[in-house]
């Protein structure tokens, strides 16, 4: 198999290039990325020589239409996207032109060249909206889209763009709604990296105020491993949910985050919401586990430490990277914020 794998110096698509390489050796990978200040080269150290990669954007018709043309690609699979939730609040325009017009654009690309097995398009569950703290209600796949954020809303019209190309052009896709990931190689500016850096670094850990919102958290190779399934599979048009059922709130993280790194609890800090916070997620994942089989493998308690292990094993890292996030835009983040009321 060729595949074209977008976002691939990005926190999942750089896990996927590691795990598809690891498990199917001798398919060829090609891939793209735009180096924004979340990409980043090294997340590919490793495998680097086994792959073409292609520093690109993927609202260039042209390339798309070059690389999917001249490596003779089977698959595409579309993890490139902004996905800051802040950055989207100072910034909606960023996050519209990649999400949507370059998912567009690189459907458009497909559509000119042809011959493609399949595009599949890696979404996220906050394209439903947000649920009450005090419910048990879940996502399906047949839930309302009521996005609320500008990244939200940016998702979801992607998802709705390889949808109609489906259903207008015919184009073989496929579509997975993933909850919040972790693991190795995720950018320091959310929310457990950038908790367990601080912590590392004796520096405190900024809770929104609203530190009982919850999120449902997946390791990143369980998702790649659900993308594999749907790959393989011969179900063309569909959408799945990956999800693994466990939700931690914002505070259970950071008390986990102490207890791994022995550090005090006096670290943690409040700040204010940020404007569109959401309450809760939690997906209805049963569709994937009926139709393919997939469950997850990585408990909570075990992916957390081996995540905060990894960060403490490579500061060298993510130590340059602090230096990228663009925090300095999100007056919210930053404790101080809290006492000023900033």
């Amino acid at each position: 198999m060729r595949l074209l794998v977008t976002g691939a110096a990005g926190f999942i698509g750089s896990n996927f290039v590691h795990y598809w390489l690891e498990h199917h050796p001798d398919d060829r990978v090609v891939a793209l990325d735009l180096l924004t200040y979340a990409g980043n080269r090294a997340n590919l150290d490793g495998v680097a020589e086994r792959i073409d990669f292609i520093e690109g954007d993927i609202g260039d018709l042209e390339l798309g239409r070059r690389l999917l043309e001249q490596y003779d690609i089977d698959v595409v699979v579309n993890f490139a996207a902004e996905s800051h939730n802040s950055l989207a609040v100072v910034d909606p325009r960023r996050f519209f032109h990649t999400n949507v017009i370059g998912t567009q654009t690189l459907l458009e690309a497909a559509r000119d060249i042809g011959g493609l097995q399949r595009f599949h398009h890696v979404s996220t569950c906050e394209v439903y909206g947000d649920l009450p703290l005090d419910t048990d209600e879940v996502f399906s796949e047949e839930s309302p889209y009521r996005p609320r954020t500008p990244y939200n809303a940016s998702k979801a019209g992607a998802d709705h763009a390889v949808r109609a190309y489906h259903e207008t052009f015919g184009i073989p896709v496929s579509i997975t709604n993933c909850s919040n990931n972790y693991g190795r190689y995720q950018f320091p500016e959310k929310v457990i990296p950038l908790f367990v850096t601080n912590a590392l670094d004796d520096r405190e850990l900024p809770m929104y105020a609203s530190t009982q919102n919850r999120r449902e958290w997946l390791h990143v190779r369980d998702h790649c491993r659900a993308i594999d399934l749907v790959l393989h599979s011969d179900r063309i048009g569909e959408t799945y949910n990956v999800g693994s059922g466990l939700e931690a709130s914002i505070e259970d993280i950071a008390d986990k985050v102490l207890e791994l790194t022995g550090k005090p609890e006096t670290l943690k800090t409040i700040v204010p919401d940020r404007p569109g916070h959401d309450r809760r997620y939690l997906l209805d994942s049963s569709k994937l586990r009926r139709d393919l089989g997939w469950v997850p493998e990585i408990e909570w308690d075990e992916g957390v430490r081996e995540t905060v292990e990894w960060y403490a094993d490579n500061r060298e890292w993510w130590e340059p990277l602090k230096e990228r996030a663009p925090v300095e835009e999100t007056a919210w983040l930053r404790p101080e914020a809290a006492e000023t009321g900033s």
